[in-house]
């Protein structure tokens, strides 16, 4: 089996997917995703692909993330790494599509207008 490459992306994260066939090492930036995430949720967020098509333990994965933080970074994973499994094999899609992982979350910051200090908020009003 040759390398699956896909991209998962999440707010400025952008998460580059390379999975084969292994013993189930996650590798995120050149350490080991539980040093890179040390959140315990956070950790489970990338696992989740994987024990949603019971393939816990079958795929290597390496990742390079980029950009936002660490929870945008990990859904960007999980969704490259939901994106890699349906390539490999299509009956995945129905499990991972009925939890929404493979749909990108369009949510982004929104920008900041001028004349006021944020996107929504206004300076303070002066009535006289």
């Amino acid at each position: 089996m040759e390398i699956i490459n896909t991209l998962g992306r999440r707010k400025t994260s952008v998460a580059r997917v390379y999975l084969k066939e292994g013993k189930g090492n996650i590798t995120v930036n050149k350490q080991d995703y539980k040093s890179f995430l040390p959140v315990a949720t956070l950790q489970a967020k990338v696992m989740q692909a994987f024990e949603l098509t019971e393939t816990t333990g079958k795929y290597d994965v390496v990742v390079n993330v980029a950009g936002g933080g660490m929870n945008g970074q990990a859904e960007a994973i999980r969704l490259g790494i939901a994106r890699a499994l349906v390539k490999i094999d299509e009956e995945h899609k129905p499990a991972l599509k009925a939890r929404g992982l493979m749909t990108r979350d369009p949510r982004m910051v929104e920008r900041k207008k001028p004349g006021q200090p944020k996107a929504r908020k206004q300076f303070q009003f002066s009535k006289r």
